[in-house]
């Protein structure tokens, strides 16, 4: 990973700011040296220097709360990073989920991952990839799967199998992103008009 990072501006250290790749929380900020970032890189877990013990540490090391490297940018100033994670555990030290006093517990950013995914399988086609086979189909086999899972969630619904039901409630989501997909719509334009009922 080649980062264009000015480490002369920021004296050797270069603050990263700590953010769950799945629920987009802020979880911590903590600095960055180029050896600090070689091992993250290396190991696939975050690696800070420390301010006060003058040495690099290992994010878990001690708890077993690792944060897994995802992605890792820098910022337009050279002098800043945006990491992004998949955090084991509470990240701060205190127990709480971040080091701001926020949970985190919300995954939905895995959606937006989701959603790229589904439309490189549009314009890509894999021939083993069932998404791919719903959108070769067209648009009312694509309308049709999603009426299926409507009624299959309400079946499940009436019961009470926790497991079944999620079971359903995943494939009705994920059909409806297909959807959205199929007739060209994203899911920003349905959260616009959500978002402006919400305000009336």
């Amino acid at each position: 990973m080649k980062l264009n990072i000015d480490f002369e501006k920021v004296n050797g250290l270069v603050p990263a700011i700590i953010q769950d790749a799945f629920s987009n929380k802020v979880l911590m900020l903590g600095y960055m040296n180029q050896e600090a970032i070689d091992k993250t890189v290396e190991t696939g877990k975050m690696t800070f220097f420390s301010r006060t013990k003058g040495r690099l540490w290992t994010k878990g090391e001690t708890s077993g709360n690792f944060l897994n490297l995802v992605s890792m940018e820098v910022d337009c100033d050279q002098d800043a990073l945006l990491v992004k994670v998949d955090p084991v555990g509470p990240v701060c030290h205190t127990g709480d989920d971040t080091c701001f006093k926020e949970e985190n517990r919300s995954k939905t950013a895995f959606i937006d991952h989701l959603r790229t995914v589904i439309k490189d399988r549009k314009e890509n086609p894999n021939d083993k990839s069932y998404t791919s086979s719903l959108f070769e189909k067209g648009i009312n086999k694509v309308a049709q799967k999603v009426g299926e899972e409507a009624v299959e969630i309400v079946i499940e619904a009436k019961d009470d199998n926790k497991e079944l039901f999620m079971g359903e409630a995943a494939d009705l989501l994920f059909h409806y992103l297909i959807l959205l997909e199929a007739k060209g719509y994203s899911l920003d334009e349905v959260m616009e008009v959500l978002m402006a009922r919400h305000k009336s």
